[in-house]
């Protein structure tokens, strides 16, 4: 009689935000680990680069009617996103691909090439109207990948010569890079940044965000860009009951840099992501994983995650509300939030008024 294989372990892998390659929800073969005596291969196996990959724009602008959501439009430069991080929403996105929610959303990266003449012929359609639109909005238009590929700077060339009001929400210090055409938007009331800070835990980040800039680098961006005359906000997302507990300290941190304004979304599980960020709590906080699953019921009625529009940035219940308590206290007490940013959509110059832009770059 043959004894049964022995499955292998979950292990953290270094640098990495998820630990495996989960199965995506269109995939029919659920596959699993196991030790079959030659462990030296799975350690092998379990060392992850990062690729990338071309992949033709068939479109710039994307378009959304949620009514959660201050905006309507966005572009997004990258599918993927190498910050790792264990709680991103944007995970599943990856299983339309064929990939994994898991290590290939994060080791597998796809970018968009022609992204700009898509813009442009997008922006100089005589049915255009102008309104803010939000940059990287499923993943970071400044994770590490665009340090070569440039692809954000390109689309931001494009709106700041259309003088085209955008928003962007970043956890990556590469936006300075960029003060030089973020700056005249914002003179022009077409700019505004916001900076993800989860945590002031430096050891609670790397585990959360291994591969994006940590929390003191991200203070620091925020006064660089205040300091430019940049509208700049923090994002304190997302709330994780019992694991980043420090919301009202990020909120100071962030308004000594010179933030101005700030919001927050609690923690969504959508599809792959809640067994993925199950095992994240297994590996880093088995103590508490159960308790921190408990608190998520309470916030999506009994269950792991609710999409309903009224719900699912704030979550419902008592702890919602005592969420909710809390950022707003502290927000009023440091004088964030006091001014609504309006956005001038009046200059706005379709691209072919502008020139041959195209060749500008």
């Amino acid at each position: 009689m043959h004894e049964p294989p022995i499955a292998i372990p979950v292990r953290q892998i270094k640098g990495r935000g998820s630990a495996t390659r989960l199965a995506h929800r269109f995939e029919r073969d659920a596959r699993e680990p196991f030790d079959d005596g030659w462990a030296a291969d799975f350690e092998e196996a379990t060392r992850t680069t990062t690729t990338w990959t071309w992949e033709e724009a068939k479109s710039a602008i994307s378009r959304n009617t949620s009514p959660d959501i201050g905006f309507d439009r966005s572009i997004n430069p990258y599918r993927g996103c190498e910050h790792g991080c264990s709680y991103c929403y944007a995970r599943p996105s990856h299983s339309y691909l064929g990939l994994s929610p898991g290590l290939d959303f994060e080791t597998r990266l796809i970018a968009k090439r022609g992204l700009k003449e898509r813009l442009i012929h997008e922006l100089a359609s005589p049915r255009y109207s102008p309104g803010m639109v939000a940059l990287g909005t499923i993943t970071d238009a400044y994770q590490p990948l665009d340090r070569e590929l440039r692809l954000t700077r390109e689309v931001l060339q494009v709106l700041h010569d259309c003088h085209h009001p955008m928003a962007v929400v970043t956890k990556g210090s590469g936006i300075e890079r960029d003060i030089d055409l973020l700056a005249p938007m914002a003179a022009r009331r077409q700019a505004g940044v916001y900076v993800s800070v989860t945590t002031l835990d430096a050891d609670l980040a790397r585990r959360m965000e291994p591969r994006a800039a940590a929390p003191w680098r991200r203070l620091r961006t925020i006064r660089t860009l205040a300091d430019a005359g940049i509208p700049v906000g923090v994002s304190v997302s997302p709330q994780i009951p019992f694991i980043n507990d420090d919301m009202e300290q990020v909120l100071e941190a962030a308004r000594d840099a010179g933030a101005t304004s700030a919001f927050y979304v609690v923690l969504r599980l959508p599809w792959e992501l809640s067994p993925l960020f199950r095992q994240w709590l297994d590996l880093h906080y088995p103590d508490r994983a159960a308790r921190v699953m408990a608190r998520m019921h309470d916030l999506r009625g009994g269950k792991d995650y609710d999409a309903s529009f009224a719900t699912r940035r704030s979550g419902q219940g008592i702890w919602a509300d005592l969420i909710a308590q809390r950022f707003d206290k502290a927000c009023r007490r440091l004088g964030l939030n006091r001014r609504r940013h309006e956005w001038n959509v009046e200059d706005f110059r379709p691209p072919s008024t502008v020139g041959q832009m195209g060749l500008d770059f």
